[in-house]
Formats: C-alpha cells, structure tokens, sequence
C-alpha cells in the first residue's frame, strides 16, 4: 500500500481490488447515472414487489412522463418535492421523476403524525406531495398549515396491472380496512399524472453536481428535527464507495446474473435510498421491495420466491428473522453481504445469523448526513468484528475530545468524517450546521468512538446516551450486547434513570423469549459479566420495544417511561 497508509491506517486492512479513493465526477448529476442504468439495462427487472417486476426501462419511461406532469405544474428547478409512501414501484420512479425534473427529494416517514408532517413540509418548503392514500387521512390533517399546493394520491395495487391492482387496492381498502377516509380536493391520482405527463414533454434541466438532490430529516429523536442537504454528488460518492466496498463479496457471483438485493428497509431512509435503489441503479441489480418488513412471515414467503445476493438490514430484523420458524423456507445460500447498519449489531445475533446462512453479518456505520455509509467491515470478512470497521475509499476519520482536539490513541472521543459523501450543511440551518462542523471539514457525529492499532472503529455509544453512575460512564450497547446473548432474552434495551444515590442507574428492559425468564436470574447473570456499577438497577420485562420504523430502538422513550 502507498505513503498514504501514514495518514490512513486503515488503507492495509482493505482488501485486494478496493481503491483508496474514488471518482465522484464520473457523473454530472444522479439523473446520468440513472439514465446510464435505463439505456444499458433496458430490460432487466429493477424491482419486484408482490409478483410483479418492474424492468429498468419501464421505470424510465413511467418516471419520465412523471417528470413532465411535475414541470407541468409550474414548480422550478430546485423547488422540493415530497414522497410519503412505503416501498412500493411508485417510489423509485418518483423519486427518478423528481429529480429528472430538476427538484429535490424530501423523503418522508409515513407514520408520522401531522404535527411531525407538517413540521416537515414547512421546513422543507415542498410545494407538492406524491402520498399514499393510507397515509392520506395525516396530510388532510396538516396541509393547511403547509406550502404544499399539488397532491399526487397513489395506492398500494397502482402499479401492479388492472386486474391484479383493483384486487389489492380493493383488499387494501375495504377487506384490512387500511386507508381511512380522507378529503384532499384537488388531489391527483399517480397513474392519470404519469398518463398526462405522457402527452407531455420533458424538459432537460441542467443539474450539476454541486445542485441539492436530497434533503435528509435526521435528529427527531434528539430535539427539532433537521434537513441533511445532500448534493448530488455525495450522493453519486456514497453510490461508488459502497460499489467498490461490495467488490471482494460480489465477486464470487457467477458472470451474467443479476445481483438482488432484499430492500426491507423503508426506501425513505438514507439506508435503503442509497444501498438499494441507487446502488441497485448503478450496478443493474433487482431490487425486492417489501412494503412492511414486520409482517415476518411475509417477508419470508417473498424471499421464498428469489435467490438474494445482499441483504442490508437492522439487527432488529437479523434477529426477527432468524429466530423465525419459517427462516428455512428461503434459499440463504447464494447471499453473499449481509450489511448490518442504524445500530449496532449483537454479537448473539450475528453468531446466529452466521450459523444459520453461513454469511457472515458485515457491519457498517453511517450517518444521513453522510449519504449514509462512512465505514464498513471488509466484505471478504469470514467472522463478526463487534466493530464498525475502517473508514470506506475516500473516507477519514477522527476522533475529538469536548474541545475539537484529537485525543491521545486508544482514547475514547467523538468520531468525525470528512469525504465527498458529508452533507453541504443542515437546510436553512447555519447555527446547527456550525455545531456539527470542524473549521476543516469534518462532521462531527456524536458518537462516541475508540481505534485499534489497524484503523478498526467501534462505537462505545452515543454522547447523550451515555450513563453516570457514581462517576462511571456505563456505555447502554455494552450492557445490550453482553445481556443479548443470555439464554432467553429476545431482545434488551438499557438506559439511564436518575437515582438518588448515584446520579444516575442503569435501566434494563427486556422482551423474553423464554417466558420462564426470571429477573432474579438477570442479575445473577448480569453480576457474572458486568462490573458492579455497570449492573442493573431495575430490571423490567416488556412484550416489545419501542422503536423506530426502521427498528432502532427508541431509548428516549424507555427512558421518559420510569
């Protein structure tokens, strides 16, 4: 390895093939890369969802036709644009639809409340929204209060043919009793939009690279939530890092077949946007969407069905999955990447996810306002590191003390990135993109990291997730993963609580999956493994926790709850 494994250690733990950097400026803008993809893979299958396939050239010329009904309505380039629906064929051709037009993609929760929806709305300033009508009932709610003036009403069968189409929206409807009764006036439906746009022509914006493609919401769970602004070409540099970090996994795959990917990951999330849609782009791959990857038992029924080369996923749904009864019914062996990212991965999980695929679970780190991948665990790995691996082609890290200084070597302290997939800043937002930037470059996370000798990261926890007992730091993740490996917890989670004795108590809540499990026998085990002040204080069983769509677990709420 060359003179610049000085300033990046990590450089020797890549493997063979993997490039120190990459070229973002290969492409112009996201639409020549997804215009690359449309021409050469014309007839290949993009996505498959409920039975249905959707081809590479179907998506361009539906998302073309979107694109010119968008134009049509006045907006100009630039202006934002708002997608709220789960994964179904109608989000990657809008979001192809959005920025062939020359806007940007706000990518929404659909199971946000209306004061969340129209905080989003108004902060991004989107003029129209493409929705789901399940979700329709929260628009109706807020709309008035936002600067949206265009609905485009979309359903779950829309794009699955006549027949098949009426027959699940008819389902959907009146059989599960999934869309409550709305009134939007004036509101379009998608495929009377995509048929107008097709009388329509498109006109070619210039994008470049510095243009905005994406604004991120992050930070709701720790106060007001923000717009990561992502250009085009972070991006772009996302897309080709996670190309070139997939390379030593992927090469294995005989010439001629089609890499799949499972995309059970809300499409709305930087995760699944830009490992699965846009990288599923770039390197021609399909794409299986699954509208709701807490139906497990549907999830594996569609897994049934294909031969899965790549599966991003949370530890929540690894975990899910495996212990599922039906894990068996699907073909593991063609997987070669199992990515594991949004929190970290237990090591009783990967154990199990190993033994039960044979692919080891290859855990990776990032951030929304990093595109979202920073850094990953080789992908030629054979075993589970527990750590977030090195830094990706192009990436560095450091770590800072409270005052912007790198701290001393196998010091903890908090992990910033630079590289050409962190945000532009935060929208409209100078003050809090000025906390979050160093005066050279970097962004700073808010995790808290430690380094090894060979440039591997791990996290010992977030900064505000962090407990004080008598003056200890308790890392939550430490006690997690030490108490998930005990026989019968199906999953934990471990917070701070006050207590008048120490400042602050360690919180453990527990779902059984041995409804024998006694608390006694926790803290007998926990007295084994964990230090004194690191032991919990209350111990508590719950049937679930509480968590975010995409699975973290929402500690803030376990904490609020005494």
């Amino acid at each position: 390895m060359n003179a610049s494994t000085l300033d990046r250690p990590w450089l020797s733990a890549y493997p063979p093939g993997v490039p120190a950097d990459i070229d973002a400026s290969q492409y112009a803008s996201l639409v020549a890369l997804m215009e690359e993809s449309f021409a050469k893979n014309a007839n290949a299958v993009a996505y498959s969802f409920m039975g249905k396939e959707v081809t590479f050239g179907q998506t361009d010329s539906l998302s073309q036709a979107f694109a010119a009904y968008l134009q049509g309505l006045g907006l100009v380039k630039g202006e934002r644009v708002a997608i709220m629906m789960p994964n179904v064929p109608q989000y990657p051709v809008t979001v192809a639809a959005i920025l062939r037009a020359g806007f940007v993609v706000v990518n929404v929760n659909p199971l946000y409340t209306p004061r969340e929806l129209e905080h989003q709305l108004k902060d991004s300033g989107a003029k129209a929204i493409v929705i789901i009508e399940n979700f329709a009932n929260t628009l109706e709610q807020c709309i008035a209060n936002t600067p949206v003036k265009h609905v485009v009403l979309t359903a779950m069968g829309d794009q699955l043919g006549v027949l098949k189409g009426a027959l699940v929206n008819y389902v959907v409807r009146n059989v599960k009793k999934m869309v409550p009764a709305f009134n939007l006036p004036g509101a379009v439906r998608f495929n009377d939009a995509v048929a107008q746009g097709t009388r329509g022509s498109l006109k070619r914006p210039d994008i470049k690279p510095d243009d905005v493609a994406v604004l991120q919401y992050t930070g709701g769970t720790t106060g007001v939530s923000k717009g990561a602004v992502l250009l085009h070409r972070n991006v772009i540099a996302n897309v080709l890092q996670s190309e070139a970090w997939n390379g030593p996994a992927m090469a294995g795959m005989a010439s001629g077949v089609q890499p799949t990917y499972v995309c059970a990951l809300p499409l709305y999330h930087i995760f699944a946007f830009t490992v699965n849609m846009m990288l599923g782009m770039r390197t021609g791959g399909k794409n299986i969407l699954i509208p709701n990857p807490r139906d497990l038992p549907a999830v594996l029924k569609e897994l049934s069905k294909h031969k899965v080369h790549s599966f991003p996923a949370v530890n929540t749904l690894f975990n899910g999955l495996a212990n599922h009864p039906d894990f068996n019914t699907v073909d593991w062996s063609h997987l070669k990447i199992s990515l594991g990212g949004g929190m970290a991965v237990q090591s009783a999980v990967a154990k199990l996810w190993l033994e039960k695929t044979g692919c080891p679970i290859c855990e990776g780190y990032g951030l929304s306002e990093t595109s979202p991948s920073a850094s990953c665990n080789p992908t030629n790995s054979k075993a589970f590191t527990g750590t977030i691996g090195v830094p990706i082609p192009g990436t560095w890290f450091k770590l800072l003390d409270d005052d912007g200084n790198e701290v001393p070597t196998g010091q903890p302290g908090e992990i910033a990135i630079k590289g050409p997939q962190v945000m532009a800043g935060y929208w409209q937002r100078p003050d809090e993109t000025a906390k979050v930037m160093t005066p050279d470059g970097y962004f700073k996370s808010g995790d808290i990291g430690i380094v090894d000798e060979h440039g591997f990261f791990k996290i010992v926890d977030r900064k505000k997730d962090m407990i004080l007992v008598s003056g200890f730091n308790v890392y939550p993740n430490e006690v997690e993963d030490v108490v998930s490996g005990m026989e019968g917890v199906m999953e934990c989670a471990c917070v701070g609580v006050v207590d008048d004795k120490s400042g602050e108590a360690v919180k453990l809540v527990i779902v059984k999956k041995n409804p024998d499990l006694t608390e006694a026998q926790v803290r007998e085990f926990c007295k084994t493994n964990l230090t004194g002040y690191k032991q919990p204080k209350v111990v508590e069983f719950r049937t679930e926790l509480p968590k975010t769509p995409v699975g973290k677990i929402l500690r803030r709420e376990l904490r609020d709850k005494k």
